[in-house]
């Protein structure tokens, strides 16, 4: 593979990226032909095959897993550099990976949009999934940074919180809860739950909530979204527990309220991590710094004015 070039390495590694020649072509400006024509010759070269066709799915073969991994350590060596010129030239510009979970998403593109203002030469390819998956982009080093609201076990991984994450108890707005005061958690351990997916951190949060108090969670449904489970609340299907974050922009609604239950809100914390034996790039050490900055700006003006769902003191 000494004489693979850097622009068939570039193809493979959207290919395998993305597990579509299409996709990848259209990525990189290039005809589906051209593709192709370069993945043959580096699976030539490897004297193996590289990808296998199943069906409609692309697969990567063992060689081709090898060689990913060899991609991504160029891919980010060839982008460090880049940054580095760019940064000895007075300029912040390159690419900043950053994987979220979906709850993250009610914060993040403002934090994204105060960034690009200031660094408008700075790009980001922002991935927005669940915990599961965004603790496979960890395991992978798919990403730069990665936004949880539940820490990683991972011994090798450096971890930083930025923002209070208040976790709240939801109800429909006429519910017989609502305007209680001080409700004990074991009158609210009888009322049917909605909640994230298996695995979620707001649901494994809630779990050891009520298990720490020898209380069981009454499970109605699973839903896979935090919009979804507005909208089942709003609905009258149950009660749930969601971060405040997902209430910043139903201030005034008048389909939902938050009840006052003893022991809420949960308080948690926003948390960014990174691999402890990755070097961050300028990119990622810039956006790092912006968020230990803007955060606690985003908590002054978000968190509090989330006053009426959260319970005032009695």
């Amino acid at each position: 593979m000494r004489h693979a070039t850097l622009r068939q390495l570039r193809v493979f590694e959207a290919v395998a990226r993305l597990r579509s020649v299409t996709r990848a072509a259209d990525e990189l400006h290039l005809t589906q032909p051209t593709v192709s024509i370069q993945l043959r010759q580096l699976s030539e070269m490897a004297g193996l095959p590289l990808l296998e066709q199943v069906g409609k799915k692309l697969y990567l073969t063992q060689a081709g897993e090898a060689l990913q991994r060899c991609c991504r350590g160029v891919a980010d060596e060839l982008a460090r550099f880049e940054m580095q010129v760019a940064d000895l030239k007075g300029i912040k510009a390159g690419r900043l990976r950053l994987s979220v979970i979906t709850t993250a998403q009610y914060f993040i593109p403002r934090l994204l949009g105060a960034f690009f203002a200031r660094y408008p030469g700075i790009e980001v390819a922002l991935e927005v999934t669940n915990r599961g998956q965004v603790l496979r982009r960890l395991a992978d080093n798919a990403d730069d940074l990665y936004v949880l609201g539940l820490l990683s076990e991972r011994a090798d991984v450096v971890a930083e919180s930025f923002l209070d994450n208040p976790l709240v108890v939801v109800a429909p707005h006429g519910h017989a809860l609502a305007g209680q005061r001080a409700i004990p958690l074991a009158r609210l351990a009888e009322e049917h739950f909605l909640i994230r997916e298996s695995g979620s951190g707001t649901r494994l949060a809630v779990e050891n909530h009520f298990r720490a108090a020898g209380l069981g969670l009454r499970v109605r449904m699973e839903l896979g979204s935090n919009e979804a489970i507005k909208l089942a609340v709003a609905g009258g299907l149950g009660l749930a527990v969601l971060s405040a974050h997902t209430l910043a922009l139903e201030r005034n609604s008048d389909e939902l309220t938050v009840l006052d239950v003893q022991g809420f809100p949960i308080r948690r914390q926003w948390y960014v991590l990174r691999p402890s034996d990755k070097p961050l790039s300028v990119v990622a050490s810039t956006f790092l710094d912006f968020l230990r900055s803007e955060s606690r700006a985003l908590a002054r003006s978000d968190l509090p004015g989330l006053g009426a769902y959260l319970p005032s003191p009695p």
